[in-house]
């Protein structure tokens, strides 16, 4: 009996061990509490592209077609706007992403509408034009595979990558 309860115990610490997902909705997460978080257990450097994932969150989502920013998506940007005047001499790339449906060029098309409409929002918001590249992926990068409008959602995205 005392050795089924140690095995049990065991099992128990390990099972706690793995727990990840902490307060930003762990590394399996597309769309955590910040827009992207991932699980994280060390010290995070301030001014990387892991300190504005997990404290800032890197991307927003648009809806079918668009690439105009809803309310969710200014609320992450204002939170990126002042991380980046923060970090003055951080530089970001702003990516734009859609989903699977629609041509090639359609969709690079609407990638860099999307991109161009992050850009000029920060920018509004007083970050200076030659910090924030753009760069237009269309549909070749998603970021959860399949052909369902759960995948999809997550695929119509901009994402804020930090330019080493």
């Amino acid at each position: 009996m005392f050795k089924k309860f140690l095995c049990l115990m065991a099992a128990l610490v390990l099972v706690a061990a793995c727990d990840t997902t902490g307060e930003n909705g762990g590394a399996g997460s597309m769309n955590g509490a910040n827009g992207g978080g991932v699980g994280h257990n060390g010290p995070v450097h301030p001014g990387t592209q892991e300190d504005l994932v997990v404290n800032v969150g890197d991307r927003v989502f648009f809806a079918f077609n668009e690439s105009d920013l809803t309310p969710e998506a200014r609320a992450t940007l204002d939170r990126q706007s002042a991380w980046l005047k923060k970090y003055a001499t951080v530089r970001v790339t702003v990516e734009g992403h859609c989903d699977e449906r629609g041509t090639r060029e359609y969709n690079l098309a609407l990638g860099e509408r999307r991109a161009t409409a992050i850009k000029n929002y920060l920018v509004a918001d007083g970050v200076k034009a030659d910090r924030v590249k753009t760069i237009s992926y269309g549909k070749e990068r998603p970021a959860v595979l399949g052909s369902n409008e759960a995948a999809w959602a997550q695929n119509r995205r901009g994402v804020t990558v930090v330019t080493p």
